[in-house]
């Protein structure tokens, strides 16, 4: 007898391979038969009518805080996600001097927006080296699987003190401590190591993360980590400016590691190189030995707008200055005053006296970027249904068209702002990218950005709007559920899931995709210290399975947490059966 079967559903097993109606067997953790299975089971889920996929691993998160204290890992355990990497960019918060955990929050939240109040407020600090991290990780049962990266900007400044966290170059024995401290939390179970080598990563103090700057001497020091623990990824996220030969120095180090290099692939005004380019160099590369890979998003990134999120196009004007801080339903009374809505339409943003000045501006006047988020809003948006060509129809200004935007629903409506991976206002150059097996879907940055980008939900927009909406350019099913299913979890090394075949591991989900549809992203106050951030539900999903257990129902938590760390690479099950033997 089965635990758990899946009965009758149309089964798209990760691998690429056509879909076919089968039932899924799963006993204990693990799947045990795939076909016509006629053995009964102590529960059943009828999945007819319904496709059944593995879960899905999401390779880019920065779920690092909110794993200490979180079970249900929200947002991305609503969208199907059984497997979660984390400790992407350079950020994290191990290895943790105790004279150091204020910064190392103070860093996180500028670089990725998560309330520096929730994270105080929500850790507990039980660890100061990586090993101890995993470990504190460890007390916490979860919805899904993490995994997580060594950041270099923890390390250098655990090493390197106030020059590390100043960007001051490093003494060969300072690159020898950080690539044994690097190595020992591989060797404890760490999936990789990650940096940032881009000016938009701040502290909140405004401080470059540790290691923007840093030397191909440095970063070569530090892989030879990885050549010595035998595995991990090197992820990063650049600007990629032509004259730092980031190519160059990743060619380099994946050849002489045998390590994938991995990294963050945008078509982005403020990236050194085209989304083309980006490609083009990476294949030269790879054409010479190495292994670089580019992790990709689906859709634009883009900025949340509204009164309650961090920005708007008004967070620069003096009137909204002079009520900012002021509780919501003071800031509410305001914005209802006519006279002060006047005010407001009629200023000019103050110059904000930094790097991003000129996204400031695209903010406070970019309305034919900028899209209302109605019921059903779409991703890719035309340029007709922007602001600007809206506020022309109704006859208005752009600047009171997104104002009134705003307000509905008691002033909780948003606004659509896709800065990057937009600049042709669609998602065509994707296209080809979404084919390539040197390219992997990422970037949902989940946990992060709290109040400025809502793109946990990446793998529900991948079968919503590439396999079933899009105009033109739509992708097969199958090769959706391989590219985040498979192709993800091999990336890392995780050879026992992303795959629906006897011996892996059940992680499944059973869509309705016929109805599966994104929610529009809401404001919550429900992280410690009832710190904000944006969320986003689906309908669709009929159920989520981790590890054999049901943990989500109709997008409901079940209270099942079978969810673990996930230590190092996991090996491919010895008895795993190929799919054409398992249907008979």
């Amino acid at each position: 007898m089965y635990d758990l079967k899946s009965s009758g559903g149309f089964v798209v097993d990760g691998t690429g391979a056509p879909g076919r109606i089968m039932d899924v067997g799963i006993v204990g953790d693990r799947i045990v038969a795939v076909g016509h299975l006629d053995e009964s089971a102590r529960e059943e889920i009828d999945a007819a009518g319904r496709i059944v996929a593995p879960g899905f691993v999401d390779i880019h998160t920065h779920y690092d805080g909110q794993a200490t204290w979180d079970q249900e890992m929200a947002p991305s355990a609503w969208h199907g996600v059984t497997t979660v990497v984390m400790g992407n960019c350079g950020v994290g918060f191990a290895p943790a001097a105790p004279e150091r955990q204020d910064w190392l929050i103070g860093l996180m939240e500028g670089v990725e927006d998560i309330p520096g109040s929730a994270l105080a407020e929500g850790m507990t600090w039980d660890w100061e080296s990586f090993p101890d991290y995993l470990n504190a990780l460890e007390k916490l049962d979860r919805t899904i699987d993490v995994a997580a990266q060594v950041p270099h900007g923890a390390v250098r400044a655990y090493v390197m003190g106030d020059r590390g966290a100043a960007n001051e170059a490093p003494t060969d024995s300072d690159i020898a401590r950080m690539a044994s401290i690097v190595e020992e939390g591989l060797a404890a179970g760490a999936v990789g190591f990650s940096t940032s080598r881009t000016i938009l990563h701040k502290s909140v103090e405004g401080e470059l993360v540790p290691g923007t700057t840093a030397t191909k001497e440095e970063l070569l020091g530090i892989g030879d980590a990885l050549k010595r623990a035998g595995h991990g990824v090197f992820e990063l996220a650049s600007d990629l400016h032509p004259d730092w030969d980031e190519f160059g120095w990743m060619g380099d180090l994946s050849r002489d590691t045998g390590a994938p290099v991995a990294f963050t692939a945008l078509e982005s005004p403020i990236k050194g190189l085209s989304f083309a380019q980006q490609l083009a160099e990476m294949r030269v590369q790879n054409d010479a030995g190495a292994q670089i890979v580019a992790q990709i998003s689906m859709r634009g990134t883009g900025l949340i707008l509204g009164w309650r999120a961090t920005f708007h196009p008004f967070s620069q004007r003096p009137s909204w200055k002079a009520i900012a801080d002021l509780p919501w339903d003071e800031q509410w009374r305001h914005l209802q005053d006519d006279d002060f809505r006047s005010r407001l339409l009629a200023e000019r943003g103050e110059p904000t006296g930094s790097d991003l000045q000129l996204i400031a501006d695209l903010m406070e006047s970019g309305f034919s970027m900028q899209y209302a988020m109605t019921p059903g809003f779409n991703y890719e948006p035309t340029k007709e249904q922007s602001i600007e060509q809206c506020a022309l129809v109704a006859g208005m200004s752009a600047e009171a068209y997104a104002y009134d935007t705003m307000m509905v629903d008691e002033g909780t409506g948003m606004i659509y702002f896709p800065l990057l991976n937009y600049v042709n206002g669609n998602l065509d150059f994707l296209e080809s990218a979404l084919d390539s097996d040197d390219c992997v879907n990422s970037l949902s940055d989940g946990g992060a950005h709290c109040g400025t980008i809502c793109d946990a939900a990446a793998t529900t927009f991948m079968l919503q709007h590439w396999v079933r909406d899009r105009a033109t350019g739509r992708i097969p099913l199958e090769r959706a559920i391989k590219r985040q299913c498979r192709d993800t979890a091999q990336l890392y090394g995780f050879l026992d899931r992303g795959v629906i075949a006897s011996g892996y591991l059940a992680d499944l989900n059973v869509i309705d995709l016929d109805t599966l549809e994104l929610n529009l992203p809401t404001v919550a106050f429900d992280l410690p210290a009832g710190g904000r951030r944006l969320l986003q539900t689906a309908k669709g999903y009929d159920c989520t399975i981790k590890s054999g257990q049901v943990t989500f129902r109709q997008g409901q938590s079940t209270g099942a947490y079978p969810g673990r760390v996930i230590r190092g690479p996991q090996s491919e099950p010895a008895a795993s059966i190929p799919l054409a033997t398992a249907i008979g």
